[in-house]
């Protein structure tokens, strides 16, 4: 087949080798193909990309919402256990009026376990979110076993008292009764009335 010899016109198109009309409705076939492909499909798979992303996201929320409406009893036992403990803990906090006689039975419980009370000094007074902290630096001196009775003793106090900043050293190099110096930040809280 010699394809010069063809007539190309669109309108001949019927009196085409059988070959020449397989190429020709294949290549139209082919672009058409091609052309729905790019304008069609094309659009349609970046949306889908997107919506495949959006779904992941939301599948993330979802199971993490679930999670926590599975554990919803749990978080309101824990809320109630938690609103308990912080209202005993308020009912430990001495009232502003009750701030002085604590500071003197604090005084009082290291003289009473034997220590001398080198500094017992009161600083100011820190807000936090709904108390108020009155921080006290102190140093006593006394034996080993006096300074832990003295914290134990604090811990056992009715109010809430913490000790924190604790520093306990040897005092002098020739120290035969063993007498220690113990520093430490003691701290008192009490609610701040609105």
């Amino acid at each position: 087949m010699n394809l010069a010899e063809i007539d190309w016109d669109l309108r001949a198109a019927g009196g085409w080798p059988k070959s020449v009309k397989f190429v020709v409705i294949s290549f139209v076939v082919v672009l058409v193909l091609v052309g729905g492909v790019y304008y069609q499909i094309m659009p349609k798979r970046n949306q889908l990309s997107e919506l495949e992303n959006q779904l992941l996201s939301l599948k993330t929320v979802f199971e993490i919402k679930q999670k926590k409406a599975a554990n919803l009893q749990d978080y309101q036992e824990q809320l109630v256990q938690l609103e308990l403990m912080l209202s005993q803990a308020l009912k430990q906090m001495p009232n502003r009026a009750e701030v002085a006689s604590l500071l003197a039975d604090i005084s009082q419980v290291g003289s009473e376990n034997g220590l001398v009370v080198k500094l017992f000094q009161p600083n100011p007074e820190v807000y936090k979110s709904f108390y108020w902290e009155l921080p006290i630096h102190i140093q006593v001196l006394g034996q080993y076993q006096q300074l832990a009775a003295f914290v134990s003793h604090l811990a056992e106090m009715p109010r809430l008292v913490t000790i924190h900043e604790i520093n306990i050293a040897p005092l002098g190099s020739q120290n035969k009764e063993r007498v220690m110096l113990m520093s430490a930040v003691i701290k008192t809280y009490y609610e701040a009335k609105p």
